[in-house]
């Protein structure tokens, strides 16, 4: 029995919840005129302020990025064509640099080959006089070594031959027959 009455009243309960079951505030048609009001005056504040306060204010920072903008390219240009005048006349500048650098090494390498030339004329018109005066020297140190040959070949002959013979050979025999050698 317990049961059927704890039936009973779940039951009451329920019947009871449903008969005071309200619906969600903004679905209940009691309320919608009420809504409608405050929808359009939120509506009005928010399209006054953003009128007014939000889009001007936006509308001021682009135009001041804009004219930034514009003033960062006009300033680009000129220093673009400030940059391209600078680099004219820089090539021109080197461009002449350039011409005048090889009209002096032209310069420069004729000169450099005249005194090469003459400094050849003079290092070699000096080394023909020392060739000759050297063929001289050896011209008259020939004649005397060939003056102190027979001399030399006499004495050398002369003690080969009393080296090997026992007996004694006059020297100018030894002589004569050096000079006999020398002129054959």
């Amino acid at each position: 029995m317990a049961t059927e009455s704890a039936v009973n009243h779940a039951v009451q309960t329920l019947e009871t919840v449903e008969h005071h079951q309200v619906a969600f505030p903004p679905f209940d048609s009691s309320t919608f005129a009420s809504q409608i009001f405050w929808l359009a005056i939120s509506f009005g504040i928010l399209f006054y302020l953003m009128h007014k306060v939000i889009v001007p204010r936006i509308g001021g920072i682009f135009e001041d990025r804009q004219g930034r903008i514009q003033g960062d390219l006009a300033e680009a240009e000129r220093m673009k064509q400030e940059s391209d005048a600078a680099i004219a006349t820089y090539e021109r500048e080197l461009a002449d640099a350039h011409r005048t650098a090889a009209a002096l090494a032209n310069d420069t390498r004729t000169q450099l080959n005249a005194d090469l030339a003459a400094r050849r004329a003079e290092v070699e018109g000096k080394l023909a006089a020392d060739v000759a005066a050297a063929e001289v020297r050896i011209a008259e140190i020939k004649a005397s070594a060939m003056a102190e040959v027979g001399t030399v070949a006499t004495d050398t002959a002369e003690a080969v031959v009393q080296a090997l013979l026992p007996v004694s050979v006059p020297r100018k025999v030894i002589a004569a027959a050096v000079t006999g050698a020398l002129k054959n």
